[in-house]
């Protein structure tokens, strides 16, 4: 008997065991996934050996992945400015639709420009009667005289742009190249629209002034002006006759005693670089405008072109330095033997 109850309590532990392992396999099916890590993730065995966990970082956003740059292709050659910029990438995980660039208006093709008309100066060997003629019987142009000798021409001051120059460069004059006859500015030229401001080298002590000045200084007995070259490619006969008018009123003004002598603008070449602006029909037409400078002011007109173009209406080359504007020695010569015999006594 005491065999058959050790027996039955064995059986007993057996079963309450049985039922313990039953219960505990259940419970364990029980627990959510969240509390079991999965197998696939186990924790390393490094993290448990870890020193004390520290307390979390403050939460923070996470980091922008950067867009990596894709290199833009090169548009087509046929591609306007606005298709070849490259296009902004933008920094959202979606792309930005890239715009469609405005179609490039087609280029209306203009009808074909019409040549440009020749230039306006007559022909070689032209007949000189097609320019503007001057009215020479003006009490305003100074006749043909005898001649008024060295004398004369020493008592003259020439005021003028690069033409006029010319007779310091070349010494035609008392003095030669240290002439104190000479007025232009340090550049050698003077364009007519500038008289008003621009300085000249006054020869007396260099200095450079104002043309009004030098006249108060001077008050020279004779004043011969010879501008207008440059002013006739792009001044009309209001504007040209105004600035003449002005400066030759001006002189008058200041001073009283001197006689002003307007000088005809000299002819040029034939070869002459810049023909379309400046030519012998402009230049011809710009004397008329002197004349009639000279007929509302009381000053003299000096028809010296007469003495410088040819029978073909041009400059001879005999008369000029090579560039088809500027007299050399000879062309000189003439008008400084024109004015002596065409004088104002």
């Amino acid at each position: 008997m005491k065999r058959h109850y050790l027996f039955s309590i064995l059986l007993i532990a057996v079963m309450l065991l049985t039922a313990c392992v039953i219960s505990l396999s259940a419970k364990r099916n029980s627990v959510s996934p969240e509390d079991n890590p999965s197998p696939a993730s186990p924790t390393p065995i490094s993290a448990s050996l870890s020193t004390p966990e520290t307390p979390p970082p403050t939460e923070t956003a996470p980091p922008v992945t950067e867009m990596p740059t894709e290199p833009v292709p090169e548009p087509p050659e046929s591609a306007g400015p606005e298709a070849s910029a490259s296009p902004s990438l933008s920094p959202s995980p979606e792309p930005t639709p890239e715009e469609t660039p405005e179609p490039t208006p087609e280029v209306t093709q203009s009808p074909e420009e019409e040549p440009s008309p020749p230039v306006t100066a007559p022909p070689v060997n032209a007949d000189p009667q097609g320019y503007a003629q001057i009215d020479l019987s003006s009490p305003a142009i100074l006749a043909e005289t005898g001649d008024m000798g060295q004398d004369y021409l020493d008592r003259i001051v020439f005021l003028g742009d690069s033409t006029t120059y010319g007779m310091k460069y070349y010494g035609v004059l008392s003095g030669g190249k240290d002439t104190t006859q000479v007025w232009t500015p340090s550049s050698g030229t003077l364009t007519l629209s500038y008289q008003s401001f621009a300085a000249i080298v006054y020869p007396e002590d260099g200095s450079e002034i104002t043309i009004r000045e030098a006249v108060e200084r001077k008050k020279p007995a004779m004043m011969v002006i010879t501008l207008g070259v440059n002013g006739v490619s792009f001044m009309g006969h209001d504007d040209f006759v105004n600035e003449y008018t002005d400066l030759v009123t001006d002189i008058m003004e200041l001073s009283p005693d001197t006689k002003v002598i307007i000088q005809s603008i000299f002819p040029v070449a034939s070869h002459y670089e810049y023909l379309k602006s400046i030519n012998n029909t402009k230049i011809c037409e710009a004397n008329t405008w002197l004349l009639e400078v000279a007929e509302n002011t009381g000053a003299k007109y000096l028809n010296t072109i007469s003495v410088l173009m040819g029978s073909d209406g041009w400059l001879p080359d005999d008369f000029q330095n090579g560039d088809g504007l500027h007299l050399n020695t000879e062309g000189f010569s003439r008008v400084l033997s024109y004015i002596r015999t065409h004088g104002w006594s």
